[in-house]
C-alpha cells in the first residue's frame, strides 16, 4: 500500500464554481505559473506518485457554492489517475480544504470523525467543535477551534484485510495581521503559536484515544512547524511536531525525517517545501510535511520518500518529473509504502 501527502499551492484557483478545470493561460495562484502549466504539472506528479491514496492539503474549496469533491474527481478523470474518488470531511471557509483522493479498487475510505460535541466525557471533542484548554496558564479556560478541521478517515485495503486510521492535518499559525508595531507583532505571533500548540495537544489526545482502541494510526499532512523552524520555539519548549509525535514511549509516532531533524539541529536536513523570499532574493527550504506512523505499523516495513526534485535521485534524473515538481507547488509530496502482507 502506498500513501502520500501533498500540499498543492492554491489548487482551488484551478477550478470554476462547478468544479471544472481551468487549464488556460491565465495566472494560477503560483508565482509566474499559468493555470495550464500548473494543472499539467500536477497531472504528471500525481501520475508518477502512483499512490493508493493521497492526502491533498490545500484542496479545492467546498463551500459558497463550490464543490471540492467534484473538482478533484474531474481533475482525476482528465489526467487518467487511478486515485479517482475524493473524500472530504468538515468543510472550512479558507479555500484550502483537506481531502483524500483514493483508488477505489485498492482501498475503501470513509469520513469517520470521533469525539463528541464537547470534551465533558473525557475524550477530546470532534474536530469541528471547540476544545477547552488553559492556553496561558492563568486558571481560565480558553476555547480553541481549527480553521481547517483535521480529516479522520477509516481506510481499509481491498477486501478489508487491513484497516487503518488516517488523520489528515494542516496546522497553521496565522500571520499577525493588523499588528502595527513590533510589540503588537510579537504578542500576536506568540498568541497564534500558542493556539497552534493547543491544536497539536488536541490532535495528540485523539491519537492516544485511537491507540487505546487498538487502532493503527497514521497522521499525515502539513504541520507547518518543526524543530528549529520558529523563533518562539524556545519560549514554549516544543514544536507542534514533537507534541503530535509524542516522544519515544510505546505510543510514540515515528517519521524518519522528523526524527532526523530533531536529532541534528545543524547541518543538512531533509526538506519538503521550497519558498522564494522576495526581500532576500533567495529560496528557503523547510521540512513541513510528514507521514507519522504508530508503533504497530513498523512491522509493515514502512519506507518513506520525499519527492524532492533536487534531493531525490530519480526525480533529479527525470527532467519531466523534476520540472513538474517545481511548477506544481511550493511543497513536494511525501510517500509511505507499507508491506501490508508482512504485518504479523
Amino acid at each position: 500500500m502506498r500513501l502520500a501527502t501533498y500540499n498543492v499551492e492554491w489548487f482551488d484557483a484551478l477550478f470554476d464554481d462547478e468544479g471544472g478545470l481551468l487549464a488556460d493561460d491565465a495566472r494560477s495562484g503560483r508565482r509566474g505559473v499559468t493555470r495550464f502549466e500548473q494543472a499539467t504539472a500536477l497531472g504528471i506528479v500525481f501520475t508518477a506518485l502512483d499512490a493508493d491514496a493521497v492526502l491533498v492539503v490545500e484542496a479545492p474549496a467546498a463551500h459558497r457554492g463550490r464543490d471540492g469533491v467534484r473538482a478533484l474527481e474531474s481533475f482525476a478523470a482528465i489526467y487518467g489517475l487511478r486515485t479517482r474518488r475524493a473524500l472530504m470531511g468538515f468543510a472550512n471557509d479558507t479555500r484550502q480544504e483537506i481531502a483524500l483522493l483514493y483508488d477505489p479498487d485498492a482501498v475503501t475510505a470513509r469520513h469517520d470523525p470521533r469525539g463528541g460535541l464537547s470534551d465533558e466525557d473525557g475524550e477530546p471533542p470532534r474536530f469541528d467543535q471547540p476544545f477547552r484548554i488553559d492556553l496561558d496558564i492563568d486558571d481560565r479556560v480558553d476555547r480553541v477551534a481549527f480553521s481547517k478541521p483535521p480529516l479522520e478517515v477509516a481506510l481499509a485495503s481491498a477486501g478489508g484485510a487491513r484497516s487503518l486510521r488516517l488523520i489528515g492535518v494542516h496546522l497553521k499559525s496565522k500571520a499577525p495581521h493588523g499588528a502595527r508595531d513590533r510589540d503588537a507583532v510579537m504578542r500576536a505571533a506568540i498568541a497564534n503559536r500558542r493556539k497552534q500548540l493547543a491544536q497539536a495537544i488536541w490532535l495528540r489526545r485523539r491519537v492516544d484515544a485511537d491507540l487505546a482502541r487498538g487502532s493503527d494510526v497514521i497522521v499525515l499532512g502539513d504541520l507547518n512547524d518543526g524543530p528549529g523552524l520558529d523563533v518562539y520555539e524556545d519560549l514554549f519548549g516544543r514544536s507542534s511536531v514533537e507534541i503530535v509525535m509524542g516522544g519515544d514511549g510505546e505510543n510514540g509516532l515515528f517519521d524518519p525525517h522528523a526524527r532526523e531533524a530533531l536529532e541534528r539541529r545543524l547541518g543538512a536536513q531533509p526538506s519538503t517545501a521550497r519558498f522564494y523570499l522576495d526581500t532576500e532574493r533567495r529560496f528557503l527550504a523547510a521540512l513541513l510535511d510528514y507521514v507519522m506512523v504508530s508503533p504497530g505499523l513498523m512491522a509493515c516495513r514502512p519506507a518513506w520518500r520525499i519527492w524532492h526534485p533536487f534531493d531525490d535521485p530519480v526525480c533529479w534524473e527525470t527532467p519531466e518529473l523534476r520540472g513538474a515538481l517545481l511548477t506544481a507547488s511550493d511543497h513536494f509530496p511525501v510517500t509511505l509504502d507499507l508491506d501490508i502482507a508482512a504485518r504479523s
